[in-house]
């Protein structure tokens, strides 16, 4: 499956692809969607939700039920998007995969250790060049307890040993391609999910996040 998200075809395009063609891609995908707040360019706010000095514009859902309105409904998202065809495409974390976030610099690395090594990486996105979004597997209920705390991905720079790494897993989400950031540039697919033999298998979280404190604990991967 390669649509309006994937392969060549995507870099050459003069514009982003319309939202909800891309929110369809995901959903097809089976990866729940909602709407997400976008940069107001036309007014005085940064981002076009109604909170004074919003401290993410444009990379949060429009409402605060997002977690139980995501879903796969292509009739609800035609319907979503109908009525805001500028809103961000927001994907749920810890359903279908969990999203490690790290600075750019460490993304590069990364992903430069998983090649020597044979590693897939999995679908990676980037955020203006500053941060790097790694997909991998969800962990499932039963391991839960050995993974590290939630609170890695409100707090990361309490984890000193981990400089700048995020895990978004149940009950937080990240903006998705071609989601408009506030700078102007859109969020993009450094590794697409879709490839011409179908969607790009999740990594085993625990391989890439092995690599991706190694590089993170490094000066110049933080």
């Amino acid at each position: 499956m390669v649509g309006v998200l994937g392969g060549r075809r995507r870099r050459r395009r003069q514009k982003p692809a319309a939202m909800v063609d891309a929110a369809l891609e995901y959903a097809a995908l089976g990866w729940p969607v909602c709407r997400g707040a976008h940069p107001d360019r036309e007014g005085p706010r940064a981002c076009t939700c109604d909170r004074l000095g919003c401290p993410a514009p444009g990379v949060h859902p429009t409402s605060a039920a997002w977690a139980m309105e995501a879903g796969t409904d292509p009739d609800a998202i035609r319907r979503w998007w109908s009525s805001a065809p500028e809103a961000n495409i927001i994907l749920p974390t810890g359903r279908v995969f969990d999203v490690f976030d790290v600075p750019a610099g460490a993304g590069v690395m990364a992903m430069a250790q998983m090649d020597r090594a044979g590693l897939h990486p999995g679908p990676v996105a980037a955020l203006d060049a500053q941060r790097y979004l790694f997909f991998v597997a969800t962990r499932s209920p039963v391991d839960e307890e050995e993974w590290w705390s939630c609170r890695l991905d409100c707090f990361p720079e309490t984890v000193e040993d981990t400089a700048g790494l995020r895990w978004h897993c149940r009950d937080s989400y990240v903006p998705a391609p071609p989601s408009l950031l506030p700078s102007g540039r859109t969020v993009d697919w450094i590794r697409s999910p879709f490839t011409t033999e179908g969607p790009v298998q999740l990594p085993d979280p625990i391989a890439v996040l092995s690599i991706l404190v190694d590089v993170c604990g490094t000066p110049s991967g933080s």
